[in-house]
C-alpha cells in the first residue's frame, strides 16, 4: 500500500468518527453537576471545632493563669576551700561524682603536722613527769622538815628546862652567898665557907649562862628547821607553774591537731561534687578553692516576677513547675519567700532619672519556691517555668 492510501484511509476513519464525539460532548454537557463529597464537610467542621476548642482553652489559660518563663533551678552551692598549704597528696572524686557525708575528697600533705602533734604530746609527757618529780619532792620535804622542826621544838623545851634549873641553883647559891657574906664579918663562919659559897654563886652563873646559850641555840635550830619548810612553798610554786604552762602545751597541740584535721577535706553533707579545681600533685595556699558542691535534694526554683503579677505569688502559695529538661514532667512547688526589693534596686549602675525624661518599665521581683524531688532530676541551673492560678 502506498503513502497516499494510508492518508486516504485516515480521512475517512476522522469524517465516521466525527459525529460520535459530537454527540458524546452533548451527553457531557447535558449531565447535572457533581456534589462535594461529606467526608470534607466533616473534616472542616472537626477542624474548626479544634482551632476553637485550642483558642478558649488557651484564652482560659490566659485568664485564669500566670505564667513566669524567667525561672531557674537553684541550690545552695557550697565552695570548699583550703585553710592550710601544702601538697595535694589524694584526691578520691572528680566532676559529677556523688559523695555521702563525711567521705574523704581531698588528702593535703600532713607529715609536718603530724610531727608538731607528736613533739607537743612528748612536752606534755615531759610535764606529767616533772609533776610527778615535785609533788615526791614535796612530800619528802614535808616529812624530813616536819620531824626536824619536832626534834628542834623538843630540844628547845630542854634548854628551856635547863635554864630554869640553872636558874633556880643561881637563886639558891646568891642567897647563900647573901648569907655568907653577912656572916663573915662577925665571924659566925669561917673563910673556907665564905669561898664556897662564892664559888657556888659564880658555877651557878656560868650555868645559868650555858644554859641560856644552849636555849638560844636550840631556838636557832628550830627556826633553821622551819624555814627549811619554806622549801616547800617554792616546790608548790614550781608546781602550780606547771598548770599554764601544760595549758599552752595542750592549746598548742589542738591547734596542731585542728591543723592536721584541716588537711582532710570531706564531704560536709549527702550531696554530689559539682566542680573540681586541683589535681594530684598540685600545691595549694590557704583560702584556695578546691571543688563546689551542693545538695541534690535541697534544690529550689528562684524567679524574677513582674510587679504585676507579683500579687499571685504569696507566701504560701502552690506553684505548678514545668522544666525544659523534662518534657511532659510536672512538679509541685510552693512560695517561701518574696522578695522585698525590685531587683532594679541592686543594679550596678542605678538608674536615678536625674533627666525628667520617664518610660515606665515594668519592675521584677524576686520569688523563691521550694520543691521537692527525688534522684536529683532538678539541677542548678535549669530553665523552668512557673504556673500559678490567678483566681486563688
Amino acid at each position: 500500500m502506498t503513502h497516499r492510501e494510508h492518508q486516504d484511509d485516515d480521512q475517512e476513519t476522522d469524517l465516521r468518527t466525527a459525529p460520535d464525539k459530537k454527540r458524546e460532548a452533548e451527553s457531557e454537557t447535558a449531565l447535572p453537576p457533581a456534589r462535594p463529597r461529606p467526608w470534607r464537610w466533616y473534616g472542616a467542621i472537626l477542624a474548626t471545632l479544634i482551632v476553637l476548642g485550642g483558642g478558649g482553652w488557651w484564652l482560659y489559660q490566659q485568664l485564669t493563669h500566670v505564667v513566669v518563663t524567667d525561672a531557674r533551678v537553684a541550690a545552695d552551692i557550697v565552695a570548699m576551700s583550703s585553710r592550710v598549704p601544702g601538697w595535694v597528696t589524694v584526691l578520691e572524686v572528680t566532676d559529677g561524682d556523688a559523695a555521702q557525708r563525711g567521705r574523704v575528697l581531698i588528702q593535703i600533705d600532713d607529715r609536718e603536722s603530724r610531727l608538731r602533734v607528736e613533739a607537743l604530746d612528748a612536752q606534755l609527757a615531759g610535764i606529767a613527769r616533772r609533776r610527778e618529780e615535785i609533788e615526791a619532792r614535796i612530800a619528802l620535804t614535808d616529812r624530813q622538815t616536819q620531824s626536824r622542826i619536832t626534834a628542834k621544838q623538843a630540844a628547845v623545851r630542854a634548854a628551856e628546862a635547863r635554864l630554869a634549873a640553872a636558874a633556880a641553883q643561881l637563886d639558891l647559891a646568891r642567897q647563900e652567898n647573901d648569907r655568907a657574906e653577912k656572916l663573915a664579918p662577925s665571924g659566925a663562919i669561917n673563910r673556907a665557907r665564905l669561898d664556897q659559897t662564892r664559888a657556888a654563886l659564880e658555877t651557878a652563873k656560868q650555868q645559868t649562862l650555858s644554859a641560856q646559850a644552849d636555849l638560844e641555840n636550840a631556838r636557832a635550830a628550830l627556826a633553821e628547821a622551819e624555814a627549811a619548810r619554806g622549801e616547800l612553798t617554792v616546790l608548790r610554786t614550781q608546781l602550780a607553774e606547771l598548770g599554764p604552762e601544760e595549758q599552752r602545751l595542750r592549746a598548742q597541740k589542738a591547734q596542731a591537731e585542728l591543723d592536721l584535721e584541716d588537711r582532710t577535706i570531706v564531704m560536709p553533707f549527702d550531696g554530689v561534687v559539682d566542680r573540681v579545681f586541683v589535681d594530684k600533685g598540685e600545691y595549694v595556699t590557704p583560702g584556695q578553692r578546691l571543688l563546689m558542691v551542693h545538695d541534690p535534694e535541697r534544690v529550689r526554683v528562684e524567679a524574677n516576677v513582674k510587679e504585676t503579677d507579683i500579687r499571685f505569688f504569696r507566701p504560701g502559695k502552690s506553684v505548678m513547675i514545668t522544666v525544659d529538661a523534662l518534657p511532659g514532667r510536672r512538679f509541685e512547688g510552693r512560695v517561701t519567700r518574696v522578695g522585698q526589693s525590685a531587683t532594679s534596686e541592686f543594679a550596678l549602675l542605678p538608674n536615678p532619672n536625674p533627666s525628667g525624661n520617664f518610660t515606665k518599665i515594668t519592675q521584677r521581683l524576686p520569688v523563691r519556691i521550694a520543691v521537692q524531688q527525688d534522684g536529683g532530676e532538678l539541677k542548678p541551673g535549669m530553665m523552668v517555668e512557673l504556673e500559678a492560678r490567678a483566681d486563688d
